[in-house]
């Protein structure tokens, strides 16, 4: 791996105590009720949160910002290309989908043109984390709050850039750091799916 072509930087709001690990965003984590830096990446960007003030300011193009939006029914979302910057464990959401003919997918999965049942362990992953299919059909690990873990293969893209039409099953347009994670995933990680979105990280097997 080329260490010198990732991202040493991160963007947190630091405008007052994180509650929970997702408070802080980028490659941040939530430690004491401050965001700091992860320490398996190392970037000193917000050493501590807690009191008020500007968010932090970094370096042209070293973090993942919306470039536009996307107005659905009268919402409007943010629009990206990328995905927050992968670390040895990287913070996501965990979401729903049925990849199933008909299901909430839309079309067949874009890596294998396929459909796939609910008792497969497959994810889409966010247009970043996809990279333009490199990751296709490759096998990620997937670690939920409880301590549970699973693997699953990439078969689809969650698209961060479009939405709202047939293609995307009328859905709008995907977060940036989206794991959709099939009903056999879920199961294997003992999550209620009732919940729709669980705070999870993963990593490439």
């Amino acid at each position: 791996m080329d260490w010198a072509r990732i991202p040493r930087t991160a963007i947190s709001s630091c405008n007052g105590p994180c509650q929970t690990l997702d408070d802080c965003s980028g490659q941040l984590i939530c430690i004491n009720g401050n965001c700091n830096d992860d320490p398996d990446v190392g970037s000193h960007i917000c050493g501590g949160g807690g009191g008020g003030g500007s968010p932090p300011t970094t370096p042209s193009g070293s973090s993942c910002q919306p470039y536009g939006t996307l107005t659905c029914n009268g919402i409007s979302y943010s629009q990206y290309k990328c995905s927050p910057p992968e670390a040895s464990s990287t913070p996501a959401k965990l979401t729903l989908n049925d990849f199933s003919e008909g299901g909430d997918g839309g079309g067949p999965s874009k890596c294998d043109d396929k459909y796939h049942s609910n008792s497969e362990s497959v994810v889409a992953l966010s247009t970043g984390w996809y990279a333009g299919g490199s990751r296709c059909l490759k096998t990620i690990r997937i670690t939920a709050q409880n301590g549970r873990n699973t693997t699953a293969k990439v078969v689809d893209e969650c698209d961060s850039n479009l939405g709202c039409d047939a293609e995307h099953a009328y859905q709008p347009p995907c977060e940036n750091n989206i794991v959709d994670g099939s009903d056999a995933v879920w199961k294997a990680l003992g999550l209620n799916e009732d919940l729709g979105v669980v705070d999870i990280s993963w990593s490439m097997a």
